[in-house]
């Protein structure tokens, strides 16, 4: 047996629910979209854009 075996928690990667993409996640709201799929997606979610 190894001296010191230790297991390293790294944490889950939560991908968008859509398409995948494990980059530009918008967590806010529990929403879990990528920021291109948030853009289609948010007229319809309720969301205005103001500028």
């Amino acid at each position: 047996m190894k001296a010191k075996e230790r297991t390293v928690f790294r944490g889950r990667i939560v991908g968008c629910r859509r398409c995948g993409r494990k980059r530009g996640i918008v967590r806010r709201y529990k929403l879990h979209l990528c920021r291109q799929c948030f853009r289609d997606k948010a007229t319809i979610l309720g969301f205005k854009k103001y500028s």
